[in-house]
């Protein structure tokens, strides 16, 4: 069972009030990042035919989008650290926005993949992060509901933007979509302008005003160090350095903790993801190609991203309200790795799916069980490091997962310009996350049982007396070996008694 993580932000999260509007900006935000890629697939024919490129050519563009939003996580966590959530989400949405009206001057596949892929890319990653990591500020008891409602915008922009594409294409071209969606795309400024700064406002200053004092402190000590003689000055200069190198360490510990990477569950909740990722995002990004490679026209390919998006939109917080009910919420890290292999059953089956009625069916279960995934995407990691490491933790793991998704659909787009068939791919990427869940499953049912037996013993060594009476003993009896050994120290010690006297006739001199 889930250990209960308390809130470690140094105050309580208020879980409503304004928390809400915070919530409203988190969805748009956070689907404008998940579902971009996916509703930017409807233009890959299109784009196919002009530039004469195979699938995994193509399919090139939305890995590096996605591989840059999530690769640029690290980027995020500390410009959040640095400057707060509202500036980097509004600088987020002026990036994708710029993106994609360059992108309407593209004259080829690389300049695509530069400004729709790392341009825009990057802006999302600047959306992303900032989103996910406030709603843990803002919220503790309610947080799996929060995170499900905010999750929820990714299938609500879906739902939306994937006929409004096919729309544009039709009336605009790609180049004029281009344009519309550049605009449209700088709303994440007005939904970034929500995210109201909470907490110690004064601990950033508090911060400064120590490192001032520190400063001033250190530019003391080496005055004094000046004016006494060399071979203490040269003391102080190695104490000078190793301060400075240590400095340097914790300046970098400040954004990004490191020390996660000894964390267990983090550790597990990393392996069983990045290898996830190796097969979530493709089904989706080849869901509409595969359509009309079997027949089906534009309009009718493009609805059953409509129909996963609408299941995809219940589920998400239905998801957060099951996660937040005493019965599930401390085995959460049990019901995310359900999610995950019930996704790969999913794409196991679609094969089976000859004709429209299959992949409507498809589209429904899979809706459902993405819907399940992204609602607790977030939330096991908070409930394993806590809100106060969440923002380190979320930029090291999405630096992790970035590999894996930039190299999934071209994979599987390889997979289909070998065999000619598009059940392969599905396969590959059922067979990866159904092998995901079972290794979160394990690993985490060994994880909690490693808490309990930890916590047992701490616990009976607080409760035993004979214990803490055994640690003193052995303290004193490594005190009294160390006085023991004082005579065959003895001429060490009349060495440093004679550096001082030396040191002291220097001074008074």
């Amino acid at each position: 069972m889930s250990p209960p993580v308390p809130s470690d932000l140094g105050y309580v999260p208020p879980d409503g009030g304004w928390g809400w509007a915070v919530v409203f900006g988190a969805s748009i935000s956070i689907g404008f990042a998940y579902t971009f890629p996916k509703a930017f697939t409807i233009y890959f024919k299109e784009l196919q035919a002009v530039y004469s490129i195979s699938y995994s050519q193509i399919a090139w563009i939305t890995s590096i989008m996605c591989a840059t939003t999530y690769g640029g996580g690290p980027i995020s966590s500390i410009l959040v650290n640095r400057y707060g959530s509202r500036p980097v989400v509004i600088l987020g949405g002026l990036l994708c926005g710029i993106g994609m009206v360059s992108a309407a001057f593209c004259t080829s596949i690389l300049q695509l993949y530069i400004c729709v892929g790392f341009i825009t890319g990057f802006g999302l990653a600047l959306n992303l992060q900032p989103s996910v990591i406030i709603i843990g500020k803002y919220f503790l008891k309610r947080r799996p509901i929060a995170n499900g409602l905010a999750m929820a915008g990714s299938p609500v922009m879906l739902c939306t933007l994937a006929p409004l594409n096919q729309f544009l294409f039709d009336n605009f071209g790609w180049r004029g979509s281009f344009l519309i969606l550049g605009a449209i795309l700088l709303n994440c400024c007005v939904a970034g302008a929500l995210f109201r700064p909470i907490g110690a406002a004064t601990a950033p200053v508090k911060t400064q005003a120590t490192e001032e004092g520190k400063d001033a402190l250190k530019e003391e000590v080496t005055k004094d160090a000046m004016e006494m003689s060399s071979p203490m000055n040269i003391t102080m200069e190695t104490k000078t350095e190793e301060e400075g190198g240590k400095g340097c360490c914790e300046k970098v510990n400040q954004y990004l903790d490191f020390s996660l990477f000894k964390h267990r569950g983090f550790l597990i909740y990393l392996i069983g993801n990045v290898l996830m990722f190796l097969g979530f995002f493709a089904p989706i990004v080849f869901l509409a190609p595969y359509a009309k490679h079997i027949g089906i026209d534009e309009y009718s390919a493009a609805f059953l991203l409509s129909i996963l998006a609408i299941v995809d939109m219940i589920a998400r917080p239905t998801t957060g309200i099951i996660a937040n009910s005493k019965w599930v919420r401390p085995r959460i890290q049990y019901f995310f790795s359900f999610s995950i292999a019930f996704n790969g059953a999913c794409h196991l089956l679609c094969p089976l799916a000859s004709g429209y009625t299959g992949l409507v069916v498809y589209s429904i279960f899979f809706g459902l069980a993405f819907g399940m995934v992204c609602a607790m995407l977030f939330e096991t990691l908070m409930d394993l490091v806590g809100a106060a490491r969440f923002t380190s933790a979320v930029g090291l793991v999405t630096i992790a997962e970035c590999c894996t998704i930039l190299l999934g659909p071209p994979i599987g787009g390889t997979l289909i310009d070998t065999f000619g068939d598009y059940k392969y791919m599905f396969i590959k990427c059922g067979a990866v996350m159904v092998l995901a869940g079972t290794f979160l499953f394990i690993m985490n049912y060994y994880n909690y049982r490693t808490l309990a037996k930890e916590e047992k013993e701490r616990k009976a060594k607080e409760e035993d007396p004979k214990s803490v009476r055994t640690e003193n003993e052995g303290r004193n009896n490594w005190n009294k070996e160390t006085a023991q050994d004082g005579p065959e120290l003895e001429p060490l010690r009349e060495e440093r008694e004679g550096l001082k006297k030396e040191v002291n006739g220097t001074n008074e001199v």
